[in-house]
């Protein structure tokens, strides 16, 4: 029998050891493993036997370490590839040695002659199929050679005596010019390689085909053929096996969203850039330098954070959190203390780097000992770099020449801007929309808190929602702050248009938005899926299926753009839209929930979106915030009942339509002054949706060129 001394520590370490498993789910993105994978633990009686509470409180413990090991399996696939790939080297060259001798001791004079000849061609060949092999896999990962990303063509505009417009219409010619030299360059690089593989290849292929079986001088030709063929093949397969290992590094280098294509950075502001600033910059938006001085000082705040939710989660199982959470803190506060130390004297620094040659020698000496006297190589400790000071240097360089730094809103590459760029479109934007309020300085946000929350209430008084959902749904005032407005550049379209985001993470409404968009969606994406893609990919695979059957001479592309979707969409009509989505759908409620609780949700998250710019206040009074879940749902929704009559005249006609979000992508076999003047009715349906249409034998359509 358990006392209940005992009963409170199990139950302690049990909670313990369930919400670590949970935080640590939750970071590492395997939540998904255990939902499939986890049973809802019985509750043990305090008269259950020892050996039956101690396995019930094992089991957080056992899920937290598989999944640890599977955390860690996950991160250290590419150690076992390699280590696969050399053992499969290894078997490979044994059996070639093996072939080898075999040959060797039947071949004819005549046979061992041609085998020394051909042996430095298999050489240069083995070269040259590494080169070309890894350049198609370049092609295909995006990842040209420096001698190729390295050029871009460009050169300082007087921005004085030139207009924006023309400033911005040359600055576009010269990253045409890089990208079609990119393109150009690589392209010639690929068929010269490609060339010279082909003749040598042939050349062999032709040497082997006429190798001597015929039996000469008392000496079984027949036999040696056979062998030195098994050879070679045995030769060959090692070659491949050597590629495989020498392309298969290229994945670490492969950065999505960006090719020779396309410029790595793309400054129309013109700042003089560095070498190490440009080569910090071309790693991406994604890249991130390993700096203990900022993450020091954030270990106090992340602790006290961690410490809040896991105290929170305790208080949820109505459980004291007690000591071991305070041991679980302090010890992880040790370990960061020792991942974060930065020696503060002089004397210290060197003392540490002194350590460090000295770990370096002596691991350098015992790999130098380990290889062979002929391929002794001096290896040298690569210098790291200080990309603190670079970071440092590049945003007062960024700051002191009034530019804007953002990612790009397609490529996901860096954009230098001036400052004036973005506040004339930003005006621009505003005037041409008239969807935002200025409030002045009054900042909104403590009324925005209070009539959240008394709207939920008055909901949960009337018995629209549960107590559970009011309790989800509602706010806390030392939880929220307003969302704020800023811009991503569009460089993939002339003049750069800005697509505003309104970032509100911490929205009040964020949360009443975040739980209709996972009611909603799943069922317009299971209304929408004979017109609607999801990415290029499925694209492709529809119109090849459309292409074998309708594909001729008069086929037309044609890629649609809607103008400023989200802002545009009417307020009002684009709540009514989901209660025609719903009626549709013949649903009189939504998990638990009546439409009418749903439609009078929606209305309150799109008609209080409060956001701040430059230090004033706005009102979105015009369609809804991009940075919303609801509002994607909404502006789908809206666009779906609007794009009926025109994806039944296209495929009345034959053609093929397909939408994603605001990009549509119309094929049929139309002439083209035909399609331009219905594209101009459909202009007329609505005038909240504008279309501008490109046309042609080539298109560009999300990811993808399309001929």
């Amino acid at each position: 029998m358990q006392n209940s001394a005992e009963i409170t520590i199990q139950k302690q370490a049990h909670t313990t050891a369930e919400l670590t498993t949970n935080l640590i789910l939750e970071r590492t993105g395997l939540g998904s493993t255990l939902a499939k994978n986890t049973v809802p633990a019985s509750t043990t009686a305090t008269t259950a036997g020892s050996t039956t509470a101690k396995s019930a409180h094992r089991d957080p413990v056992d899920r937290l370490e598989k999944h640890i090991l599977d955390y860690i399996h996950h991160c250290t696939q590419h150690v076992k590839k390699v280590a696969e790939t050399r053992v499969q080297l290894a078997k490979a060259q044994m059996a070639e040695f093996k072939a080898l001798e075999d040959f060797e001791q039947i071949a004819t004079p005549s046979q061992w002659n041609i085998h020394v000849l051909l042996k430095p061609k298999i050489k240069v060949w083995s070269t040259k199929n590494k080169n070309y092999r890894t350049v198609l896999k370049r092609i295909e990962y995006d990842l040209p050679p420096k001698f190729i990303s390295n050029i871009e063509f460009k050169f300082k505009l007087d921005e004085s005596i030139l207009s924006q417009d023309e400033l911005q219409a040359l600055y576009n010619q010269m990253s045409k010019m890089t990208k079609d030299f990119r393109t150009q360059a690589m392209g010639l690089y690929m068929q010269s390689l490609g060339r010279e593989h082909e003749l040598l290849t042939n050349e062999i292929k032709r040497i082997i085909d006429g190798f001597p079986n015929e039996n000469d001088d008392g000496f079984d030709a027949e036999a040696g053929c056979a062998a030195f063929k098994q050879y070679h093949e045995l030769r060959e397969k090692r070659f491949n096996l050597e590629t495989d290992q020498s392309i298969y590094f290229l994945d670490a280098q492969r950065i999505t969203g960006r090719g020779f294509l396309a410029p790595a950075i793309i400054n129309q502001a013109n700042i003089k850039l560095t070498e190490q600033e440009h080569q910090l910059l071309r790693l991406g938006p994604r890249f991130i330098f390993d700096d203990p001085k900022t993450a020091s000082p954030r270990r106090t705040t992340e602790l006290a954070t961690l410490k809040r939710k896991i105290e929170t989660r305790f208080f949820e199982k109505k459980v004291s959190p007690g000591r071991p959470v305070e041991q679980f803190i302090a010890e992880l506060d040790v370990l960061l203390q020792n991942l974060h130390n930065i020696p503060s004297t002089k004397k210290q620094i060197q003392f540490n780097k002194t350590q460090t040659n000295k770990s370096f020698d002596t691991l350098s000496s015992i790999i130098q000992s380990s290889q062979p006297s002929q391929s002794q190589v001096i290896i040298r400790p690569r210098k790291k770099k200080n990309y603190g000071r670079i970071v440092k240097r590049l945003k007062y360089k960024i700051h002191l020449a009034n530019t804007i730094l953002r990612k790009t809103d397609k490529s996901k590459v860096f954009h230098l801007g001036k400052v004036d760029h973005y506040q004339k479109k930003s005006e621009e934007y505003m005037d041409n929309t008239k969807a935002y309020q200025c409030l002045g300085t009054i900042d909104p946000l403590p009324d925005l808190i209070q009539r959240t929350n008394k709207y939920l209430l008055d909901l949960r008084l009337a018995k629209w929602i549960a107590q559970k959902q009011y309790e989800q749904l509602s706010v806390k005032p030392n939880e929220v702050e307003l969302a704020h407005l800023y811009y991503l550049p569009k460089a993939h379209k002339p003049g750069t248009p800005l697509r505003p985001i309104i970032s509100g993470l911490k929205h009040p409404t964020i949360k009443i938005s975040k739980f209709l968009d996972d009611l909603l969606r799943p069922l317009f994406d299971q209304m929408a899926l004979d017109s609607t893609v999801t990415s290029g990919f499925e694209l492709i695979k529809k119109l090849q299926e459309w292409s074998t059957v309708n594909m001729c001479q008069d086929t037309l592309f044609c890629t649609i753009d809607v103008t400023d979707l989200y802002t545009m969409v009417p307020q009002i009509e684009g709540v009514l839209s989901l209660r025609k989505m719903l009626d549709q759908l013949k649903l009189k409620q939504v998990g638990k929930l009546k439409v009418e609780t749903i439609i009078r949700l929606s209305r309150f998250v799109m008609t209080n979106n409060y956001f701040s710019y430059n230090g004033q206040f706005y009102h979105q009074v015009r369609g809804g915030a991009m940075g919303s879940p609801l509002t994607l749902t909404i502006s789908n929704c809206y666009m779906y009942f609007f794009e009926r009559q025109i994806v039944n005249q296209i495929r009345n006609s034959g053609g093929l339509y397909f939408r994603y979000i605001d990009d549509i992508f119309i094929t049929i076999n139309w002439p083209a002054r035909h399609l331009l003047k219905q594209i101009e009715r459909w202009n007329k349906f609505d005038e909240n949706i504008k279309l501008s249409a490109n046309i042609g034998s080539i298109v560009n359509f999300l990811d993808l060129n399309m001929e």
